[in-house]
């Protein structure tokens, strides 16, 4: 190791429910570390943090050291005491950058056209005020004028309530979604789903909802939902026959024209798609930005339907937060609320994130559950 080090260091602060979520400890030089109750964690073969192998509790007048590598990453765990506080200094040594392997890069998370279902979902499911047409029309302008919206009471209370009690049975099967320096939170098992949990994620993914989300939205997620772009594409092709003929009437009567390479040819619609999850929230679970999520931004519409939520405060975290890539500006916080439906409309600038759900949300002999539907919709 490069012993010409230069050192760096700071006061840090710890009072109840401060913690710093998993990280790499490489970067920009760093070698060693000077750190109080930290964890450190195993990488998978992708490089990515796995699973905390070693735990280090705060002790008075203690000097913690350790070695920094491309593959480690930290933690620093939730300070619990809300009428205490730790000070302690922290800092690094720094020496000469190592060479770091390339960035993982995550595979696409696989999306679906809509499943061929038809209407009667929808009178079976949905609130019917939002399947009056004149009600969805004033959905819409007010979406078009915020790119967002949360529809209250949108399922019918017999079918919320059957879907709240049911995803707290034992047969659903959870699995921790990670790694941890991205996200921590339970996705359900879609073949372990109760009878109307899937009933609902069904719902979610039919075609008759996408045309539903159309109508609420604007959006062309159908194609029987017109197209902005419709009226344009017909005024170009129109301009262009107008020109080929004008140039056809200027050709010898005899002479052949190329009007064939001039004619506009179709775009061919693309297959509107979407992605889902049943996810569980619970204390410790989050989503964090990270660079490879700016790097694939997309226009996209997102969906989340909360359940289990009813006694859930702001103060437990758990909320959605929209922010402006590059910036520190926070766009939209959207809360989790029973029943309600949430719609967000982002572009390529727009990432999020999912507070991190501290110890608030944990009663002394109580576990709190938050439980939702998230979907991602592309035009």
């Amino acid at each position: 190791m490069n012993t010409q080090m230069f050192f760096c260091v700071m006061m840090m602060n710890w009072r109840g429910g401060a913690l710093l979520l998993s990280c790499i400890s490489c970067l920009r030089g760093r070698a060693v570390t000077v750190e109080p109750w930290i964890f450190t964690q195993q990488t998978a073969s992708n490089l990515q943090p796995q699973s905390i192998v070693k735990s280090l509790v705060p002790s008075l007048n203690t000097l913690v050291l350790f070695e920094v590598s491309p593959v480690s990453f930290h933690q620093v765990s939730e300070v619990l005491a809300q009428d205490k506080c730790r000070l302690s200094l922290s800092g690094w040594f720094h020496g000469q950058s190592l060479d770091r392997p390339p960035r993982h890069i995550e595979p696409p998370v696989p999306r679906n056209p809509h499943l061929p279902r038809d209407e009667t979902l929808l009178f079976e499911w949905i609130n019917p005020v939002y399947l009056d047409i004149s009600y969805q029309e004033q959905v819409q302008e007010e979406f078009e004028d915020s790119s967002e919206i949360q529809l209250k009471d949108f399922l019918k209370e017999d079918k919320f309530r059957e879907v709240s009690e049911a995803l707290r049975l034992s047969q659903i099967q959870w699995t921790k979604r990670g790694p941890p320096n991205k996200r921590c939170y339970e996705t359900a098992s879609l073949d372990t789903l109760p009878q109307c949990v899937s009933a609902c994620w069904e719902l979610l993914h039919s075609e008759a909802f996408f045309l539903l989300l159309s109508n609420f939205t604007g959006l062309r997620l159908h194609y029987l939902c017109p197209n902005d772009d419709d009226d344009e594409e017909k005024d170009q092709v129109n301009q262009e026959k107008n020109e080929n003929e004008g140039e056809q009437s200027r050709e010898a009567s005899g002479s052949a024209t190329g009007t064939s390479s001039n004619m506009s040819t179709e775009k061919e619609p693309r297959t509107p798609v979407c992605c889902g999850e049943v996810r569980r929230w619970s204390h410790g679970s989050y989503t964090l930005l990270h660079d490879g999520e700016a790097s694939q931004a997309e226009y996209a519409l997102d969906l989340v339907l909360p359940f289990g939520c009813a006694d859930w405060q702001s103060e437990f975290g758990g909320f959605t937060c929209y922010v402006a890539n590059e910036e520190d500006e926070e766009l939209l916080t959207v809360y989790p609320e029973d029943n309600s439906l949430a719609l967000v409309y982002r572009d390529k600038e727009t990432l999020k994130f999912v507070k991190h759900v501290n110890h608030n949300s944990s009663g002394t002999s109580t576990r709190r559950e938050l439980y939702d539907f998230s979907f991602v919709y592309y035009e």
